[in-house]
Order: structure tokens, then C-alpha cells, then sequence
């Protein structure tokens, strides 16, 4: 009887969501947090989102400064309420009435601000507000009623997806019951009003938490054979990842207490890209794999199995790492760039349109990453001015690059090097992890690096590929001692030694 239910419900509750969304495309675009100790002042912040054509942004309050430099730009902006603010809106509409007023009626239509998240989990973080949400998402949907605002700006909460249980199989997935009181008001003014719910999912805390129930290439949206998929025995609908199983189950949970026709949107979602002793899948490989198949995913508009073809747009979280978060260091490192706008990994997004392609501009330079192991960072400019033939005579005294005369200095002008001569080729700019990829030019003075002057360099046959984390040699065909200073005879021997055996 539950099952014919269930599958009775998938099939009537399919049409009407896809009816509403299927003309609609998917888009991806960045959470923007501020827990840095040297944060981009506000113009920094939208260069870099222009560079990188970000095009939809979410803020964690309604910052002033940064709802002015995003004036112009044509950015879709979502602006919240902090959660500290939600007991004195939800209890007064001359409070929310105020707020739009200063936060909203004050930037637009100079800044395109679409949407409103009037707190973030508040559920499962201050439940103590929970019986006021609704009223302050009504006070707020008011004022902009009164603005003739409500048509272009949408009001809606960002929840935790642990507000569903038991999520597999997706079918049999439920709000929790204690949230009925919010949860039912709630979904009649998000479909009362033309609003979706917005949704956190965030497969490696479903991942770490089971224990190893859940594969990690489950988790990561890496291809799984069929005899690997997870399938829902109610609907025998097959689910290839962790995230799309969260989504319908939300939808699931939504149908449930009758409502079928309201979408979703994915408010955060990401994976760390460095993490504790206790957290050996927080790398910088998995953040990669996981960010560049989530954008691929939505892109696509490739949907769930419950709603094939129906847009799940969705926020990366985040845009840079915040150092100065509390918690595990995993929480300090869910960024796609530091605060000088250097990405900390470069995403794979071949055929993925432009958005975030943080490789393709042709504005993109090879450096040396801050931390690293002097002794490696020594062994691969050894590499570079060696085998990897590059021209190294920049670097000598005297010569415009000399200067500052540090390894790493030394070291990011002939990463750089070597980089544009392969043409910025995948796997270029690696150097056995010592170095990463840049969209800000590190020429200085009268130092102008290969990138700067438009001279990419192209392939070379019989050019030995730089040491990269897949390679299989040592990183430095060279038996020189490391030293804290790239000396002027060091640099003589390198280029004496490629001269005579190369």
C-alpha cells in the first residue's frame, strides 16, 4: 500500500513542478563570506567576480559597501537577514518595513537584488526564533508589496537539509514532525507567493558522517557502473550522487505535506579543500573534483530523478577560504580563492560554459604557492632551469628579475616561464604541488613576466613536462643543495649545466 502511494505520488506530482521550471536554466553562483583577516575591500570583491563572470551572488547580510560596488554590474545580488535581526523583525512589521527600506529601496534598481533570505538555519540553529520566521518572511514580503518590489524580489529562509529525515531512500524522506507548526506556513506563503525553498546540501558532512556507508565517489559525482547506483526500491528511480538524493528528498518531504509545485534552489554547497588529521577527504583534489562536477551538473540543467530536466540552481560555498572562522580546519577552507584573488585550485570546467573557468582567460600566470616546503620549491626552480629549458637568465644578478632574491621569487618567474611556453597547457603549472595558477599578473618594476606582454609560448617537442602530482619522477633531475637564497652561481651552474648535456 506505501509503495503504490509513493509511486502515485511521483507520478502526479511530476508534471506540475516541471510545468513551472523546465522553461527555467540553471545557475550557478558563489556565497560571499567575510570571516577573512585581510578581506577584499568591496570593489577587489566584484573585479574578481566580473573576472571570473560570476554572475549571481549571496550575501550574509545586506553590507552596504558591497551593495554599492555591486551598483551597475548587472550581478543577480541575494541579500539576507542576519539571524541576530530576525526576533525584532518577526515581531514587528514597522522593523521589517524599515529594514527593506534602508537595505533594500536605498540600492535598487542600481544593484539587482532578486532575492531575500530572511535567516540562515534557523531551525536547527536558533530554534528559539523559529515561531516568528514566517511572520518576518511576511513582514518583509509586505514592504516590498508596498515598494512594487515583490515581482523581481522573491523572499524565502535557507535551511539545513537535516530538517529531513531518514533521506534514503528519497521517497520515504520526511521534514522532521516537531517543525510541522513552521514547516506547513511556510510552504504555503513560498507557493502563495511565487518562492522556493532554499536548501544547504552539503555531501561531505552526509559523507563523513556515514561512516563509510556512503562511497566517496558517490559523494563526489564521480561516474559509478549501474550495479554501483543507489536505487530508490520505492520508485526504482536510480540515484548516481549524494546531492541529488538530498534534493529529492526534499521535494519528497514537500509532497508530503501537499505541496508539489514549489522549486528549489541549492543556497550552499561544497566540498573543503584542506582539513585536519580527522579529515583525511578534505583535499584539494576532492574540493576540485566535487566544485567542478556540482557546476557541470547544474549547467547542464540535467535535474534529478525525480524531476529530470528541472533547474536546481545553486551557491558554491564559497567564494574565498576564511581564516578566521572558528572550528575545524576544514571550515577555514572551503574558498575557490585567497583574498588576493590567486584560485586555490583551477576548476575543471571544459564544456561547462564560462562561469568560474578561473583558467581560461588568457589572463593566467604560474606561481609559487605560499607554505610550501623550501627544499621541494628549490628542487622544482632547479627542474625549471634545467631540464624544463627554461630562460633563467632574467633571474641573474643584476638582470631586471634578481630581484627580490628568494626562492620563491626565482621560483614563480620560471613556473611562469615554463607555464606560458607550454602554451598553459593542463598539468603546466603543478610542479609536484608547489605551485598554482593565478589570475593576478606578478610582473613588478621592470620584472615583466611571460604572461604580461601576450607571449603564451606554444608547445615544444622534446620538451620535458614539468614534475606535476601525477608524475613519476623525482620533481629535479638536479643534485644541488637547497639554500633559503637562489645565489648568482647557483643560477650560472643551472644554465652552464643545460647549456652543455641538453
Amino acid at each position: 500500500m506505501a509503495s503504490s502511494r509513493l509511486m502515485a505520488l511521483f507520478f502526479l506530482h511530476f508534471l506540475p513542478l516541471a510545468a513551472i521550471a523546465a522553461d527555467q536554466d540553471a545557475f550557478v553562483g558563489v556565497n560571499i563570506g567575510t570571516s577573512l583577516s585581510d578581506m577584499p575591500n568591496p570593489t577587489q570583491v566584484v573585479a574578481l567576480l566580473k573576472a571570473q563572470q560570476i554572475h549571481h551572488v549571496r550575501l550574509y547580510d545586506a553590507d552596504q559597501a558591497m551593495l554599492l560596488a555591486l551598483a551597475g554590474s548587472g550581478i543577480r545580488v541575494t541579500v539576507s537577514v542576519p539571524n541576530q535581526q530576525l526576533l525584532a523583525i518577526g515581531q514587528s512589521n514597522a522593523t521589517a518595513a524599515n529594514w527593506v527600506a534602508r537595505n533594500i529601496l536605498t540600492h535598487v534598481p542600481a544593484t539587482n537584488i532578486t532575492a531575500i533570505s530572511v535567516g540562515s538555519e534557523v531551525l536547527t540553529t536558533i530554534p528559539n526564533a523559529a515561531p516568528v520566521l514566517v511572520s518576518a518572511l511576511q513582514y518583509i514580503h509586505a514592504a516590498l508589496v508596498a515598494a512594487r518590489l515583490d515581482s523581481h524580489i522573491k523572499v524565502s529562509t535557507a535551511h539545513s537539509s537535516s530538517i529531513i529525515l531518514d533521506s534514503f531512500p528519497p521517497s520515504q524522506a520526511f521534514f522532521n514532525r516537531t517543525w510541522d507548526p513552521v514547516m506547513v506556513p511556510l510552504l504555503k506563503f513560498l507557493q502563495s507567493t511565487g518562492s522556493y525553498l532554499m536548501l544547504n546540501v552539503y555531501p561531505y558532512y552526509d559523507y563523513m558522517q556515514s561512516h563509510d556507508a556512503i562511497p566517496l565517489d558517490y559523494a563526489l559525482f564521480r561516474p559509478l557502473p549501474p550495479n554501483k547506483e543507489a536505487v530508490d526500491s520505492n520508485t526504482l528511480l536510480h540515484y548516481t550522487n549524494v546531492f541529488d538524493a538530498v534534493v529529492d528528498a526534499a521535494y519528497f518531504a514537500m509532497s508530503y505535506l501537499n505541496f508539489t509545485n514549489i522549486p528549489i534552489v541549492v543556497t550552499e554547497s561544497g566540498w573543503p579543500s584542506k582539513g585536519d588529521s580527522s579529515e583525511p577527504d578534505a583535499t584539494i583534489d576532492n574540493a576540485n573534483t566535487y566544485n567542478s562536477n556540482l557546476i557541470k551538473h547544474v549547467l547542464n540543467n540535467t535535474g534529478t530523478p525525480k524531476h529530470p530536466g528541472v533547474a536546481i540552481s545553486t551557491y558554491i560555498y564559497e567564494l574565498y577560504n576564511e581564516d578566521s572562522r572558528s572550528g575545524a580546519v576544514s571550515e577555514k577552507n572551503w574558498g575557490l580563492f585567497d583574498p588576493n584573488g590567486r584560485p586555490i585550485y583551477v576548476l575543471h570546467l571544459t564544456g561547462s560554459g564560462t562561469v568560474l573557468a578561473n583558467d581560461t582567460t588568457n589572463q593566467t600566470y604560474c606561481v609559487a604557492r605560499e607554505g610550501v616546503d623550501r627544499k621541494m620549491l628549490q628542487a622544482a626552480l632547479d627542474w625549471a632551469c634545467g631540464p624544463g629549458k627554461v630562460d633563467c637568465s632574467a633571474m641573474l644578478q643584476g638582470a631586471p628579475c634578481y630581484q627580490p632574491d628568494t626562492v620563491a621569487a626565482h621560483a614563480t618567474y620560471a613556473f611562469d616561464a615554463y607555464y606560458h611556453r607550454m602554451a598553459m597547457a593542463e598539468g603546466t603549472c603543478d610542479f609536484n604541488g608547489v605551485a598554482t595558477v593565478t589570475t593576478t599578473d606578478p610582473s613588478h618594476g621592470s620584472c615583466i613576466f611571460p604572461g604580461s606582454n601576450g607571449s603564451n609560448g606554444t608547445f615544444i617537442n622534446g620538451t620535458s613536462l614539468a614534475p606535476s602530482t601525477n608524475s613519476t619522477s623525482s620533481g629535479s633531475s638536479l643534485a644541488f643543495n637547497s639554500n633559503d637564497y637562489v645565489s648568482f652561481r647557483r643560477l650560472v651552474a643551472v644554465l652552464l649545466w643545460a647549456a652543455v648535456f641538453l
